[in-house]
């Protein structure tokens, strides 16, 4: 096994995925979940996403170009998808709260895109095709298991930090991550267009 690939493509994982910056997000779309509850989007947002970013390792390439679907093209949608959640943040909406038929907050935003996203898909897939041989895509594919075991205790333990801010401030806590979430949601539309223009040779 390649340890220097390993290194470098957990690194580059975890800077991307961004567990402390995720924490804030994390608090504000499960604030009216209990311990429990909490625990299970934890597990279930990493297990989402791990499976998502290992697919696209495996046949990201060829579904992205089956489909005519750019890298860029993928940044522009995920973040209005991104938008549309931070503003229900902003105006303390809960319509993205676990319930028995409602959407999974694991699933989306927190497994796509905010964790299986644009940024994490090329990470994987550009050290799926620097990999040579089995030992480096051994090396690939434990970076990515190690990276969200980060991701889970990051968030698993977000309970204790819900504890200590209380009602309010776990309230605050999702004003802010609703702001934070849009400026990630312009930024992710903003580089995407930006790749559109270059890959049409307008840029």
């Amino acid at each position: 096994m390649d340890l220097y690939l390993f290194t470098s493509t957990l690194l580059t994982l975890v800077v991307i995925l961004d567990p402390p910056g995720l924490l804030p997000v994390f608090l504000g779309l499960t604030r009216r979940m209990g311990r429990a509850e909490r625990n299970r989007s934890a597990r279930n947002a990493s297990l989402v996403a791990a499976g998502v970013i290992a697919g696209f390792a495996v046949f990201g390439r060829q579904a992205l170009d089956y489909l005519h679907v750019s890298i860029p093209a993928l940044q522009v949608a995920g973040g209005l998808l991104l938008l549309l959640i931070s503003l229900e943040l902003l105006q303390g909406r809960s319509s993205n709260d676990v319930s028995e038929e409602g959407t999974n907050v694991a699933i989306v935003p927190l497994g796509i895109p905010l964790l299986a996203g644009p940024g994490s898909i090329v990470a994987i897939m550009l050290a799926v095709r620097n990999a040579d041989g089995l030992g480096d895509y051994v090396a690939v594919g434990l970076a990515l298991l190690a990276a969200m075991a980060v991701i889970y205790l990051s968030l698993r333990f977000a309970g204790q930090v819900t504890r200590l801010l209380r009602r309010s401030g776990t309230t605050l806590a999702s004003r802010v991550a609703g702001l934070l979430l849009a400026g990630i949601a312009v930024q992710m539309m903003a580089d995407g267009i930006f790749g559109l223009i270059r890959a049409a040779g307008l840029g």
